[in-house]
């Protein structure tokens, strides 16, 4: 693995830091309620191997579980939101916003623009679902 893409971010503090040693997959913008609430708009991560994904400071991350199967991290400094883990998936979401540049990659798809927020509009053209996209696509937030 040692000629795979080494990516980097960190929260807004630097007390969470992470490293990622793969090219990035791409981001889906999640619309759903929970990931606009945790946001503050809409969530845009990329789904990223766990064995690829080294955090340092992890004693500084939050976990919220905000449902049954999936846990949201935060620094607990300065508040980021990090983190989309879905506990029995063996992937990690990580915030787009947390990366440094340049990540190599592009928005995906828009999903769950059914519960979409009503004082914005999508028009990029990146492909949008009402709902997340159905098996075999790849895993993306969901509440």
């Amino acid at each position: 693995m040692s000629d795979a893409p080494l990516h980097h971010g960190a929260c807004l503090c630097g007390a969470v830091r992470f490293e990622v040693r793969c090219a990035l997959p791409g981001p889906d913008a999640c619309h759903c309620s929970q990931c606009r609430k945790t946001s503050g708009h809409f969530w845009a991560s990329t789904d990223l191997p766990r064995g690829a994904v080294t955090i340092h400071g992890a004693g500084n991350v939050t976990w919220y579980q905000s449902s049954a199967k999936v846990r949201r991290g935060f620094c607990a400094t300065c508040g980021s939101a990090l983190f989309w883990d879905p506990l029995a998936r063996d992937f990690i979401a990580i915030a787009m916003g947390a990366f440094d540049q340049p990540t190599g990659t592009q928005l995906r798809v828009h999903i769950h623009v059914a519960d979409k927020g009503d004082y914005y509009t999508l028009a990029d053209g990146v492909p949008e679902h009402p709902h997340a996209p159905a098996a075999p696509a790849p895993a993306s937030p969901t509440t």
